[in-house]
């Protein structure tokens, strides 16, 4: 048996339980596994760490990581910020205990390397953790961070845009999908050149608020094609162009979150 598996009581037998996870359970634990990405990490006494997690079927889990800072830990290493791993839990009283950590993508070797993609990447995790809840299944919230991760990491597109390209179709998965072209209010057919952040979008001159902003026709281009996926699109936007996106996208996100990202003051607008 591996050494990170735990040994379980005798009489202990496998059962179904959660959000399509494989357990195990005695009168004393119950173990399941999931796959999930770090987001965050803080220490906790010692030697000991706890990990937050967003799973692909248990949503954002907080576990402890026992004895992780330890020099001699065989997985500690496992458990940092935009590591992909496989996990397994032990659930506890108010926290669960991580028994077993397999690496599956080492997103972080590659972009913490890079001090731009880093802050990129940093924002993406806290845009993660705010939009999912504990404890709830998010998994289109989980293949959309893999995604723009990997992206991220094997430099596909250029930093700055899929950030603002991930942000979108979080906040699109969440709920909150802002309309680059018909108007928010009213519906009717665009496209429009004001855009109002309360209204969820671009609105038209009958529906326009006090305060709306008018981006330039490419710069709502830009964000109809990164919410879509049009990377193609995305890539003829000019460099002022980009500049504006971000803004709009900086100014969506913490409207919908009811505060900002702190990370969003580190990004550096120079990543490609």
């Amino acid at each position: 048996m591996p050494p990170d598996v735990p040994v379980l009581a005798q009489g202990a037998q496998p059962v179904l339980v959660g959000h399509g996870g494989s357990a195990w359970h005695d009168d004393a634990v119950v173990l399941y596994r999931d796959e999930g990405v770090v987001l965050r990490t803080h220490k906790l006494g010692e030697a000991d760490r706890i990990v937050t997690v967003l799973t692909r079927r248990h949503g954002r889990v907080r576990a402890v990581g026992k004895g992780v800072r330890r020099t001699q830990s065989r997985f500690g290493a496992r458990l940092e910020p935009f590591m992909r791993v496989d996990l397994q839990f032990a659930t506890g009283r108010t926290l669960d205990v991580v028994t077993q950590a397999v690496t599956l993508d080492t997103y972080a070797a590659r972009i913490a390397g890079d001090y731009s993609r880093y802050t990129v990447g940093t924002a993406m995790l806290e845009t993660a953790e705010r939009l999912v809840d504990e404890r709830e299944p998010a998994t289109q919230q989980y293949l959309l961070l893999v995604g723009a991760l990997r992206a991220l990491a094997d430099r596909h597109h250029p930093a700055d845009l899929v950030l603002d390209a991930y942000q979108l179709r979080a906040m699109a998965v969440a709920g909150f999908a802002p309309s680059f072209h018909d108007c928010a209010r009213c519906g009717q057919q665009g496209p429009h050149r004001w855009f109002s952040v309360p209204s969820g979008g671009a609105v038209c001159s009958g529906c326009r608020p006090p305060g709306a902003a008018s981006p330039a026709p490419g710069t709502l281009r830009l964000l109809a094609a990164l919410l879509s996926g049009d990377w193609d699109a995305a890539g003829t936007a000019s460099q002022s162009e980009r500049g504006e996106a971000h803004g709009v996208v900086a100014a969506y996100l913490p409207w919908h979150l009811d505060r900002g990202l702190r990370s969003m003051a580190l990004v550096d607008r120079g990543a490609r």
